[in-house]
């Protein structure tokens, strides 16, 4: 099952996100090389503290993580940003409240070779990522922006993904990191399904229970959360 898992629900979810941030060190630190924030047997920096929402791919008994994406607005601080800026053009701006980043996208190889026998690792990436164009369309999120080593390009094109490479740098780990804009739109989810064989939705938005109040300024549209713009000072502040 799927899940998107924001603030007001860490809590709930504590063992999954535990298990996304070990899987993260275990993946970005030890296999690539790159640069990041390791606390011990986790994987964690500042943007974790800043209320991201994270999709969770994982089993219907909630105890075993398979994969995992961090999801943040591009009007507040992110690592394409402070980090990879190098990556881009500079003529390019990519902050705007229908445009998310997507970081630190993960799959646990053995957990889903271990469930899913016949399961490839690239299928696995194919799924997460069907996922995580179904969760952005649903919460009104028109692009999504990513950071990428080129051999993950691949696995993009095999799932039917359609996105613009911007750019590249050096310097981040044993392989450039690429800039890549994905278009979410109902032609590119239904491309996506075709093209990974996947008829029914895998994210399904959870229902509130009946009787709930709603806010009068939200509608299902709605992103799935808001930060407030901050300064530049204040995205300085934050590293990885």
């Amino acid at each position: 099952m799927y899940l998107l898992v924001q603030a007001h629900e860490y809590r709930k979810y504590s063992d999954l996100l535990e298990q996304s941030f070990r899987l993260r060190k275990k993946i970005f630190a030890d296999r690539l090389g790159w640069k990041v924030s390791v606390h011990g047997a986790y994987e964690r920096d500042g943007y974790d503290d800043l209320h991201p929402a994270y999709l969770l791919w994982c089993d219907e008994g909630l105890t075993q993580l398979y994969g995992s994406v961090r999801l943040m607005p591009t009007t507040g601080p992110t690592l394409l940003y402070d980090v990879f800026r190098n990556t881009f053009p500079d003529a390019c701006d990519l902050v705007a409240p229908g445009i998310w980043e997507g970081t630190r996208m993960c799959v646990d190889e053995a957990a889903v070779v271990h469930d899913f026998r016949d399961m490839r690792p690239d299928r696995a990436f194919c799924l997460l990522l069907l996922a995580l164009c179904e969760v952005a369309l649903d919460n009104g999120i028109h692009t999504m922006i990513s950071n990428y080593e080129p051999q993950m390009r691949r696995v993009y094109q095999k799932a039917g993904a359609e996105f613009d490479e911007l750019g590249r740098s050096d310097g981040y780990g044993r392989f450039p990191v690429c800039c890549g804009v994905f278009e979410v739109s109902p032609r590119v989810l239904a491309a996506m399904r075709r093209k990974i064989k996947i008829l029914e939705p895998l994210y399904r938005r959870p229902q509130f229970p009946q009787g709930a109040a709603s806010s009068p300024h939200g509608s299902r549209r709605d992103p799935i959360f808001n930060h407030p713009p901050r300064s530049l000072e204040q995205d300085r502040r934050l590293m990885v």
